[in-house]
C-alpha cells in the first residue's frame, strides 16, 4: 500500500476558456477527485487551486507536472499538507 498525503496545487495561467477543465484533467486520468477547486481571475491571469486532502504520495509529482503542461500555465506550486482526515 503506497502513502497518501494531502497536497495542493497552486497555479498560475493566462485566460483561457478551456482552461479549467485542462487544469482538471491529469486529475480525472488518475481517478482522483479535488476536495477544492478555487478559481480566480486577476485580468488576463488565472489563479487556481486544487486540493486534494488523501492521495497517493507517488501521484504528488506526476500531477504536478501534467499541470506545468497544460497550455497557458506559467507555474504551478505544489505543496503537501498534513492529512485532514482519516483514510481508512
Amino acid at each position: 500500500m503506497s502513502d497518501v498525503v494531502a497536497a495542493r496545487f497552486l497555479v498560475t495561467a493566462d485566460v483561457s476558456p478551456g482552461l479549467l477543465p485542462r487544469l482538471l484533467q491529469p486529475l480525472a486520468k488518475r481517478d482522483l477527485v479535488a476536495d477544492l477547486f478555487h478559481v480566480e481571475r486577476e485580468g488576463e491571469v488565472v489563479r487556481a487551486e486544487l486540493v486534494l486532502h488523501a492521495m497517493p504520495a507517488e501521484m504528488v509529482h506526476l500531477v504536478a507536472g501534467n499541470l506545468g503542461q497544460v497550455v497557458g500555465v506559467h507555474a504551478v506550486l505544489t505543496e503537501r499538507l498534513p492529512l485532514l482526515r482519516a483514510v481508512a
